[in-house]
């Protein structure tokens, strides 16, 4: 029996192998719908893991996320310049980081902050940490190696920036690999982009960038001349209550309870305070109706496809009713023939449904590994206990419609098979 499905399928190559394409397809269309989802999901709740809380000006909560977690460039108000230094001296508080934007370097983000920013991270891979106001931390996938120096551009990532030629940095250490889009990231000091700024809105009205805000200027009475990149980092002056405001604070609470209380606390008419896992889940909410919608179209396209290959089958095996009626006529029982029939359809559905997952694999590790290196989020791309039920799912239920052409083969009598 198996060498006479086999010597079928030889025959009839061309139309096996494009049944097989389109299940497959089909197939895979519901399998990237649904790996994709669930590596941006998980590759985006992994980024956000590292931080506890964030602390911004009053506005949008998803974009204050967005920008200071996975630095996406867009502007945000400041906060007052007191909140740093109120948080910092807040006994319910283990770490408050602020982050500073508005400069890059070769498409890479520079972000103002402090040391303890790298320690939140994961620490660092090799190098140093800051000691002066010169030193660059770059992340893990930052294309700058340790005692490069630089210039960093005023503005946003992608778009042509001014040149801030009076500053240079120089790369010190390297983070370790964090999956983030701190990945891609150049940590400076927070006081230097203060300085930077300051040094480059003397005659200009304070403004914010096209990208991340801009840091608030610093007094112009402050002094920031040649020596700017050899003076130590005093994180002492955090502080002060007379420094310039940032865009956002990154917060680590002592406790889960601290932690309800921070957000209570700083939930007001010109402050923000959210947990990043909240605004994820309601996004995760909204890219789940999206994948719902997707899924519905990817199971309608299989849904006709499979119709159609079954009738395609149907008419296949009626316009071998001679062939199947020498086979009886030879003495071939009626159970034989029909389970050669099914076989073979068989055959060919479940190899375009396995293919079909391998080819959605495949698809979903491409995507994922073009956003990644764009973005820095690692996506990990994994099939779970669930996607093995609905392969198995898929092959009971392919198993069960392939019967359709296999009863049309049993019922047929010799003579009919061979008047026909």
């Amino acid at each position: 029996m198996f060498h006479f499905i086999l010597a079928d399928l030889r025959r009839n190559w061309i139309g096996a192998l494009i049944l097989a394409l389109l299940i497959a397809l089909a197939t895979a269309l519901g399998v990237t719908v649904t790996l994709q989802e669930r590596a941006l999901r998980l590759g985006s709740a992994r980024a956000a893991a590292a931080f506890d809380l964030v602390v911004g000006a009053a506005g949008s909560e998803t974009q204050l996320i967005l920008s200071s977690i996975f630095l996406q460039s867009a502007p945000l108000p400041l906060l007052p310049p007191e909140t740093l230094a109120t948080l910092r001296a807040d006994p319910r508080v283990q770490n408050a980081v602020p982050v500073g934007f508005g400069d890059f370097v070769a498409g890479y983000p520079i972000v103002g902050t402090t040391s303890d920013a790298v320690e939140m991270l994961g620490g660092l891979g090799e190098g140093e940490g800051f000691s002066h106001m010169g030193d660059a931390i770059v992340g893990a996938q930052v294309s700058r190696a340790i005692g490069d120096s630089f210039h960093p551009f005023h503005g946003a990532v992608g778009e042509a920036g001014e040149v801030h030629s009076h500053v240079e940095y120089r790369a010190v250490g390297r983070m370790a690999p964090t999956g983030t889009p701190w990945d891609r990231a150049i940590l400076v000091p927070i006081q230097s982009v203060w300085a930077t700024h300051a040094d480059h809105e003397h005659g200009h009205e304070p403004e914010q960038t096209a990208g991340l805000a801009a840091v608030a200027s610093v007094p112009h009475d402050h002094d920031h001349g040649p020596g700017f990149a050899g003076e130590a980092v005093d994180e002492s002056g955090l502080l002060h209550t007379d420094n310039p405001g940032v865009p956002a604070i990154l917060v680590k609470p002592k406790s889960i309870a601290d932690a309800y209380n921070l957000r209570q606390h700083y939930r007001t008419e010109t402050t923000l305070a959210v947990f990043p896992g909240e605004v994820l889940t309601r996004l995760y909410g909204t890219l789940g109706d999206a994948r719902r919608i997707l899924g519905f179209v990817a199971t309608g396209a299989q849904v006709l496809v499979g119709a159609a290959i079954l009738m395609v089958v149907a008419v296949h095996v009626l316009q071998r009713r001679r062939q199947i009626g020498a086979l009886r006529a030879f003495g071939a029982p009626r159970p034989v023939v029909m389970g050669m029939v099914w076989m073979e359809v068989f055959i060919l559905v479940a190899a375009g449904v396995i293919c079909g997952f391998a080819i959605g694999y495949a698809i979903v590790r491409a995507i994922s590994g073009y956003l990644a290196r764009n973005s820095g989020v690692a996506m990990p791309v994994e099939f779970q206990t669930a996607d093995l039920w609905t392969l198995l799912f898929l092959l009971a239920a392919c198993a069960a419609a392939t019967l359709l052409p296999a009863l049309i083969a049993y019922r047929q009598t010799p003579a009919q098979a061979l008047r026909s």
